[in-house]
C-alpha cells in the first residue's frame, strides 16, 4: 500500500534551513515538481524513504526523515540537509 499519507504527502509544501535568514526555500508540489530558490526541477520517490531530486544542474538521491515540522535529507556520503516547514 503506497501513498497512504507517507513521505509523498509529508514533503509537499515550503521548507527552509533553520537559523539562516538567507536560506533558499525548497518548495515541493504534489505534481512532482520542486522549486529550489529559482531553480525548477522534478522529484520522485524510491524505496526505503528515498527521494531523487533532478534539476538542470544535478541529480541527487537522499534518504528522507520526518519529525513533525522537520525534514532531514541525508546523502549517501553521510552529509545531511536539515529543513523546517514554513507555515
Amino acid at each position: 500500500m503506497t501513498g497512504c499519507g507517507g513521505p509523498s504527502h509529508d514533503i509537499v509544501g515550503k521548507w527552509h534551513t533553520p537559523g539562516n535568514a538567507n536560506a533558499i526555500v525548497w518548495e515541493f508540489s504534489e505534481n512532482g515538481s520542486v522549486l529550489i530558490g529559482n531553480t525548477r526541477g522534478r522529484y520522485s520517490f524510491g524505496d526505503n524513504n528515498r527521494i531523487k531530486i533532478e534539476t538542470p544542474f544535478a541529480t541527487s538521491v537522499y534518504q528522507m526523515e520526518f519529525a513533525g515540522d522537520r525534514m532531514i535529507l541525508r546523502e549517501v556520503n553521510g552529509s545531511k540537509l536539515e529543513f523546517t516547514r514554513i507555515r
